[in-house]
């Protein structure tokens, strides 16, 4: 599992039929040391309604594939989770409900 940021969105017109009704997101990594994105941007499934900007979890491989909404879907990378807040040695470095990063 990573934590990543939705940095935008994916619109296909035409793809494969499996992937029909299924909302696509850019997604990109973040390193939690800097709370700083990190690496190249990845096309995820959203499985839980997240939107641009917010801070999410996302699996790869086959873990991707196995959400009611992805199962048997041609997925490399959903979207599980959006995060509410993430604390690491007792100190909070992200709150989705206040501003704070790394501070």
């Amino acid at each position: 599992m990573q934590i990543a940021r939705v940095i935008g969105t994916v619109v296909s017109t035409n793809k494969s039929e499996k992937l029909n009704g299924l909302k696509l997101l850019l997604t990109r990594n973040i390193d939690l040391d800097s709370f700083e994105e990190k690496g190249a941007p990845v096309v995820s499934i959203d499985a839980v309604g997240a939107g641009e900007g917010e801070i999410v979890m996302t699996v790869s491989g086959s873990s991707s594939r196995q959400t009611a909404l992805t199962e048997n879907k041609p997925a490399d990378n959903t979207i599980i989770a959006i995060i509410d807040y993430i604390d690491i040695n007792r100190k909070r470095i992200f709150d989705k409900h206040k501003d704070i990063t790394n501070d």
